[in-house]
């Protein structure tokens, strides 16, 4: 009888880490929750983290590229409070409304990107300076008021289903996903976007414009940014300035988990959508057993560290073979 490898095993573990946690947990939950494993309980969650994949989109961009972007849920609060702010209060009519949020949060994206790359500083700093501000102007629109009663039209964008059976948040969370992919795959600014994340000097030496592309994908993540906060606010059916908080700590947790690099240069997006719904699965099963937001904190917050690490072990393990 052929004797088990141990290190076959251990690799094989490694190099589907992701899989095996998503399969785990999805087991577990199954086995421990009557009401886990239904129809029902899946469209929920794939319609509770729609918004999210869109957004981990983005992020995951940003993320490649070498930048990092902490003040994601202020800008999806920002778009989202102009847009019902536009239609219930300021009269403008809903199609104008959600082109305006997006437009707010292109810009938002654009002004973390220009910001820090006219002032060389790293991104995490600068959005960490505009998450502020971002979060002091929403207060100032809103007058720290919630946003109520807004009208099915908009609220069909977060909670319709195509034929009554498919959610519409489902197709757009597709199609973003797929032209973001290709976007990555088979485009020249995808190929900057790793080359910039990888070696920023070494991509300036080939002749790319490393500011440029670093501005251009901080404004794309903005624009996905901006979709995921109009299916949020579709689904909420009102705005407040505290609508998506933790949003940007739910965004890069799945980046890591899904092996997006924090360095930069690495990382596929199915990874890090892959990184959203074991997430999702988490706060999910969690909920079911009775367990409280804290709980879930707590667990996430582990799978962040134990990520960071498997990233550490796994370049580690990269270095020691260029040495050998």
């Amino acid at each position: 009888m052929k004797k088990i490898d141990l290190n076959q095993v251990l690799e094989f573990i490694t190099k589907y880490a992701l899989f095996v946690v998503f399969v785990l947990l999805f087991i577990f939950f199954s086995v421990a929750s009557p009401y886990f494993f239904d129809l029902y309980n899946f469209t929920n969650i794939i319609m509770q983290n729609a918004h999210l994949v869109i957004v981990v989109c983005g992020v995951a961009l940003i993320m490649i590229s070498g930048g990092t972007d902490l003040s994601v849920s202020y800008e999806m609060s920002l778009s989202a409070i102009i847009i019902a702010a536009g239609v219930m209060w300021w009269n403008i009519p809903i199609v104008i409304a959600v082109i305006l949020g997006l437009i707010t949060a292109t810009l938002l994206g654009l002004l973390n990107g220009a910001l820090s790359v006219r002032f060389k500083i790293h991104p995490m700093m600068i959005t960490l300076a505009t998450m502020t501000i971002y979060k002091g102007v929403a207060y100032l629109i809103t007058k720290s008021q919630s946003i109520f009663n807004l009208p099915n039209s908009l609220k069909y964008l977060g909670q319709g289903r195509l034929f009554d059976v498919i959610p519409l948040s489902l197709i757009i969370m597709i199609v973003v996903m797929i032209l973001v992919s290709l976007l990555l795959n088979k485009t020249y600014l995808g190929r900057y976007t790793y080359a910039v994340g990888s070696n920023p000097e070494a991509a300036r030496l080939v002749g790319i414009n490393v500011g440029l592309t670093k501005t251009v994908v901080f404004g794309i993540g903005g624009f996905l940014i901006g979709i995921g906060a109009v299916i949020l606010l579709g689904r909420a059916g009102s705005a407040n300035v505290l609508m998506a908080q933790g949003s940007e700590f739910d965004a890069i947790t799945a980046c890591v988990l899904g092996g997006i690099a924090l360095r930069g240069g690495e990382g596929k997006l199915w990874g890090a959508v892959t990184g959203v719904f074991i997430l999702g699965i988490l706060s999910n099963g969690m909920q079911l057993l009775g367990l409280d937001l804290n709980a879930q904190y707590i667990a996430k917050g582990v799978l962040l560290i134990a990520a960071i690490g498997f990233d550490t072990y796994q370049k580690s393990k990269i270095h020691l073979k260029k040495e050998k």
